[in-house]
Parts: C-alpha cells; sequence; structure tokens
C-alpha cells in the first residue's frame, strides 16, 4: 500500500516500511556499489529510519503504553533501542565511504535494526493487534503515515523521543532537515 492509502492500519504500515529498510539493507550488504551509490544509499537508510523511527515514538509507543500492562517496559525497551541505532546513524553522517568506520558503522546499524525489527515483528506488533481494535489501529497507522511526512530526515539523538516533547521538536526538526536537504542537494 502506498502512504498515501487511508486503509493502512498501524501493523500494515510498520511492516511496510521494514520490507523497504530490508531491500535498501540488502542492496547495501550485496556490495558492488561505487563509493557515491554506497554514501546515497546509507544516507537513504538514515533517513528513512529516522522518519519511521519518529512515528514510531509519536504513535506506537504511546499506544503500547496505554493498551499493554507492560507497555511502558516495552516502550521504553524500543526507545532505547532507537537511541543506539541513532548514535550510530550519527557517527555514520560525518564519513565518507573511504573511511574504514564507514562499512562498520553501516553494518553494525543494519544488525542492530533487523533485531529491533525482529523483537517489533515477533512480539509489539502482534501484541498490539490482540488489544487495539481494528477503529484504533487504522487511526495510527494514518498518525504514523502522517508524521512520517514531517519528520526529521537525519538523526537528533539529544531531542526528546515521548511526547508531547518529541512532537513539536520533531516537526521543527523536521523542517530544518528537510531544508538542509535541499541546500545540500541530499
Amino acid at each position: 500500500m502506498s502512504e498515501t492509502s487511508t486503509s493502512t492500519n498501524l501493523v500494515d504500515a510498520i511492516v511496510l516500511d521494514h520490507r523497504h529498510l530490508e531491500q535498501s539493507f540488502s542492496e547495501y550488504e550485496q556490495g558492488g556499489l561505487d563509493a557515491e551509490a554506497r554514501r546515497n544509499l546509507v544516507a537513504h537508510i538514515i533517513t528513512e529510519l529516522v522518519r519511521h523511527s519518529v512515528a514510531e515514538e509519536q504513535h506506537m509507543y504511546p499506544a503500547a503504553r496505554s493498551v499493554l500492562d507492560d507497555g511502558d517496559e516495552i516502550a521504553d525497551h524500543e526507545i532505547e533501542e532507537h537511541a543506539e541505532a541513532e548514535r550510530v546513524m550519527k557517527d555514520l553522517e560525518g564519513r565518507q565511504p573511504d573511511d574504514p568506520r564507514f562499512d562498520e558503522l553501516a553494518r553494525q546499524l543494519i544488525d542492530e535494526v533487523r533485531h529491533h525489527v525482529s523483537d517489533e515483528e515477533q512480539d509489539l506488533l502482534p501484541r498490539l493487534q490482540q488489544h487495539c481494535s481494528a477503529e484504533q489501529l487504522d487511526e495510527l497507522g494514518r498518525k504514523v503515515l502522517l508524521a512520517k511526512q514531517s519528520a526529521p530526515t537525519r538523526p537528533h539523538p539529544s531531542a526528546p523521543d515521548t511526547p508531547p516533547a518529541n512532537r513539536v521538536v520533531d516537526a521543527g526538526a523536521g523542517l530544518i532537515d528537510r531544508m538542509r536537504d535541499v541546500l545540500s542537494g541530499g
């Protein structure tokens, strides 16, 4: 389904993002890309990860907190995994593909995100599907898709990651990031 679809529920929206990320990860791991293509692919991965993470932090994790008995613990764990990935993304952001740490950090990021995706798809998403109505899942899916449109495109590890502060800061950071992207040609 496209991001503009109104029938995408939370689980569909999150899993679709995961599949798109996995395609990019596989493309990176296949190798054979020149330095510029690797840099561009990693920049794309970072942009998509940041947008995805912001949407989860704004909508999916608050839903988990409200409907699951251990929702606070799960959300806190997932947010910590996001913070770890953001630190790696920030370290990658300033590196060129000829830097010896570039590939190491890219592979570390891919491994961390795959672990995170597995946790969400094996545990969190099925539990949310059990505890939320179809209407709630549809509304959350719409909110996630909207949040991705205004989300930052670059990692901001020191930004707040829980509501309501993250919603205010993320929108402003997203605007600034998109302006930087246009100016830098990214």
